[in-house]
């Protein structure tokens, strides 16, 4: 902007009254945010790959700090977004918070799928992939036992594991948010109705799903707040520095969406919103049936008050399902994404974990 330019709006503001000054200047200070601002950087904890298969690797994140724990523990997201929501910033960082706490924590990250691994299905990642994710995190910390978050989605995969491989040494549980029981997934379920939403079709003409089109699916769970409501707080914010680094980071994230395995897809809509198998004891994984019972390892199974995706009712259905003894249900005051960023999961979800898994890690 010319100097003259600035002279003609500082002219432009003082003619104005000062509330509606005021406010243009918080739209233009948001605009710029919006498309000139650099992107934040993301996933600062330091790390390494230690095992790939396909798009996969699996990273241990590494620290001079010493190790306080023995039992390591593998971090396993969802087939949607990117997993670096769990280490998004300094300061606000669940991966941070738990390596300098003196875990020692490793992450699965699926990768970036592509129309190649179309034909890939949720068999294939909980069969082939995260069983000899297991053993490589055990020959690398050296241990017999380790511990396992799984977030989202990748906690219900996790969940569906546990209960195929009883032979392997879990001894702690983590579900951040995930969900076990379908029957009542609120607006998921009624967009996702067999009735009006052909699973078929959609797979058997895209091959692999867009992220577009999850993100989309999503923010319909309530359009207002989701589409329009974040752009709001901006304008209404946007002299507040740490919101605007907030949200530039979760925009980011939100954003960054991946393609999602058409096959994968196809059983996660109808085993799971549609036919609700897993809960019911009927999901079969490449013919093997799934029973939750056979899951025995300490459990600390997370909700959050506000979250439309996996709701409570959702996340605590697995507490009957299970046989393990040492088992706890908290529904935490936040959302689905609120739960690992934000002011709220600093202050009580990364102590919630931390703590609980200290107690169950020597």
């Amino acid at each position: 902007m010319s100097v003259l330019a600035e002279k003609d709006w500082d002219m432009f503001f003082d003619a104005l009254p000062e509330e509606y000054g005021t406010q243009i200047k918080r739209v233009m200070k948001a605009t710029q945010v919006l498309t000139v601002d650099p992107k934040p950087e993301v996933g600062p904890t330091p790390k390494e790959v230690i095992w790939t298969k396909n798009k996969t690797k699996l990273y241990r994140y590494v620290s001079e700090q010493p190790k306080k724990h023995k039992i390591p523990l593998l971090l396993i997201y969802a087939l949607i977004n990117k997993p670096y929501v769990l280490d998004l910033t300094k300061g606000g960082s669940l991966i941070e918070y738990l390596v300098n706490n003196g875990f020692d924590v490793y992450l699965l990250d699926w990768g970036t799928p592509g129309y190649e691994d179309r034909n890939m299905k949720l068999d294939d990642f909980i069969i082939d992939y995260i069983p000899r994710a297991v053993k490589k995190v055990l020959k690398t910390s050296k241990v017999d036992e380790l511990s396992i978050l799984g977030y989202c989605m990748g906690g219900t995969m996790t969940s569906i594991f546990a209960a195929l491989y009883p032979e392997l040494p879990i001894r702690n549980l983590i579900f951040m948010t995930s969900p076990f029981d379908f029957e009542d997934s609120g607006s998921y379920g009624a967009m996702l109705n067999e009735k009006y939403f052909n699973i078929d079709k959609v797979v058997d003409t895209l091959g692999v799903i867009p992220p577009e089109m999850i993100d989309y699916g999503n923010k319909l769970s309530k359009p207002m707040a989701n589409f329009y409501g974040p752009f709001v707080s901006l304008v209404d914010r946007v002299d507040n520095e740490k919101f605007v680094k907030s949200f530039k980071l979760l925009q980011k994230w939100l954003n960054d969406g991946i393609p999602f395995p058409g096959e994968s897809y196809r059983q996660w809509i109808r085993d799971f919103y549609q036919k609700n198998k897993l809960i019911k004891g009927e999901l079969v994984v490449r013919g093997r049936k799934v029973d939750l019972k056979n899951i025995t390892a300490n459990v600390l199974n997370l909700a959050g008050q506000n979250d439309l995706i996996a709701q409570p009712h959702m996340v605590e259905a697995l507490m009957d399902a299970i046989s393990s003894k040492d088992k706890q249900f908290k529904n935490l005051p936040v959302g689905h994404t609120s739960i690992t960023f934000g002011s709220q999961a600093s202050k009580i979800t990364y102590p919630t974990i931390g703590d609980w898994l200290a107690e169950r890690s020597n």
